[in-house]
C-alpha cells in the first residue's frame, strides 16, 4: 500500500472513531439528563461536537476518543480552545431566544473498554 493510501485510510479510521466516540458521547449525556440542540456545528473556523441542553444550562462539549482515557484528556489543546470559543460564541448570536441561560464548555473523554468521562465546565469559553 502506498503511503497516501495509507495515510487516507488512517485518516477513515480516525473519522469513523471520531464519530463512533461522539455517539457515545451523545448516549451518557442524554442518560445524565442532557438533550441535544445540535451537532457537529462549524463556524468561525471551529467544530462543535454537539451542544446540548439541561434545565437553564447549554453545554458545548467537546468529544475526544483516544486509545485511553488520559490520553484523551490531554487532547484539547489552546488553539483547538479558541476555535471551539469562536464557534460557540457564532452559535449563541445565532440562538439570541437562549439568552440569559448558563453557557459552558464540556469535555466528554472517550476510550475502548471504558464508559465516556463527562467533564462539566472543562475549559473556559473565551469571550474575545
Amino acid at each position: 500500500m502506498a503511503d497516501e493510501e495509507k495515510a487516507a485510510a488512517r485518516r477513515r479510521a480516525t473519522y469513523g472513531r471520531g464519530l463512533s466516540g461522539e455517539a457515545l458521547a451523545l448516549i451518557a449525556l442524554m442518560v445524565k439528563g442532557y438533550r441535544p440542540l445540535d451537532r457537529r456545528f462549524s463556524a468561525a473556523g471551529g467544530e462543535i461536537d454537539l451542544i446540548m441542553r439541561r434545565g437553564a444550562t447549554i453545554a458545548f462539549v467537546e468529544v475526544k476518543a483516544r486509545a485511553s482515557l488520559d490520553t484523551a484528556r490531554g487532547a484539547i489543546d489552546g488553539r483547538k480552545r479558541m476555535r471551539f470559543s469562536r464557534a460557540a460564541r457564532m452559535w449563541i448570536s445565532r440562538h439570541p431566544r437562549l439568552d440569559g441561560l448558563t453557557f459552558r464548555a464540556d469535555a466528554v473523554f472517550v476510550a475502548p473498554g471504558s464508559w465516556p468521562a463527562h467533564v462539566p465546565d472543562a475549559f473556559p469559553l473565551d469571550g474575545g
